[in-house]
This record gives C-alpha cells, structure tokens and sequence, in this order.
C-alpha cells in the first residue's frame, strides 16, 4: 500500500543556484574534484522543446558543472543531457510510464500524475534500490517546483526546497530519511569531463 508520509521543509530555501551547487559541495567534498573546467554546452532549447518545459536553474547549473551522471553515496544517481545527445536523453519515456504506474497505486489526498499533467510528477533521480527522485511541477515555473520522493518501498513524501538542495541537506544529514537509507557523501561521476 503506497501512501503520503509527509512533507518536509528546508529551514531557507535556497533560490540562488550557486547558493544551492555551494551547499551541495560543502555536503559532498569530492563532488568539487569531479567539477567541469568549463561549461558543458548542454543545448537547453533542444531539451525543453522536447521535453515541453523548462527545466530549473539549479539542476542546469550542476548539469553544466558535472560530467553527465553524478553517483551519491553509491546510492543515488543523478543523469543530465550528454551534449549533443538531448533530444535523445529528453525523449526517454521509460520512468513516465513506470511512474504512471505508481501514481494510481498511490493513495495520496491529493491524486498524483506524472508530468505533462498539471502539476505533474517529472524524474529528476533514481535510487539503484529503485527509488524516484521528483520535481512537482508547477505554473509558478521551474526555479519553484518542489521534491518528491517516490520510495520503492511505496511511501511518498515532499520537500519544499529544490533538487540541488535537497541533495545537500539529504547528504547532509539534515533530513528525515523516510524510507531511505542514509547517503554517504562520496561521489563517482561518469562521462566526459
């Protein structure tokens, strides 16, 4: 039975996506020595046309800054658009439909839907237990969209912060785990430098 364990709040959010990547690399030193020497040249446009939305500035800071998938903890993955291969990496409907699924097993006040729906829930991380990492979306625009978490273990719960400072104050230690395991602060990164 999957159900809504609650929401959690940061004590500030942080708007600032510099702010956000700095809190990030306090919680995870080594997330620094993996850092771009210079901008990935990730071609948004091509993203957002396919995916139908803009996604937040925080998520494209730390996509622009890190090679194109950022391992925490050997726990929680977080993949960004290859340049050059956008339009591939934003038409990859696996986790929508896998999500569909969850959302009408949820039993949630409030029904839940995967994006494009309003509101909808769009991926942003997986666990390698499973798990999903959410931005809910919303007219407000990206830069306010919030987390959800989709546990495999069929509790789901929000985050009132962004995607990059959730990682920090998860890594942290700030958050309650709710159904996760504990994110060590180490950091593997894969793709092109």
């Amino acid at each position: 039975m999957d159900a809504l364990i609650g929401t959690q709040v940061p004590h500030r959010r942080l708007t600032d996506p510099a702010s956000a990547l700095a809190a990030l690399e306090r919680a995870a030193p080594e997330l620094a020595r993996c850092r771009r020497t210079a901008p990935a040249g990730i071609d948004w446009t091509q993203v957002e046309e396919c995916l139908g939305v803009a996604l937040p500035s925080d998520y494209r800071l730390l996509a622009e800054s890190y090679p194109s998938m950022v391992v925490f903890g050997d726990f929680l993955c977080v993949g960004f658009p290859p340049p050059g291969r956008e339009k591939t990496w934003a038409e990859g409907p696996e986790d929508l439909e896998i999500l569909a699924e969850w959302c009408e097993d949820a039993e949630a006040a409030v029904p839940l839907a995967p994006f494009p729906a309003p509101g909808g829930l769009l991926p942003w991380a997986t666990s390698n237990q499973g798990d999903y990492f959410l931005w809910t979306t919303s007219e407000a625009g990206p830069d306010a969209w919030t987390v959800t978490v989709a546990s495999s273990n069929g509790g789901w719960w929000h985050y009132t912060g962004g995607a990059v400072q959730f990682l920090a104050d998860l890594i942290g230690g700030s958050l309650d785990l709710w159904q996760l395991p504990s994110v060590l602060p180490s950091v593997e990164a894969f793709g092109r430098n």
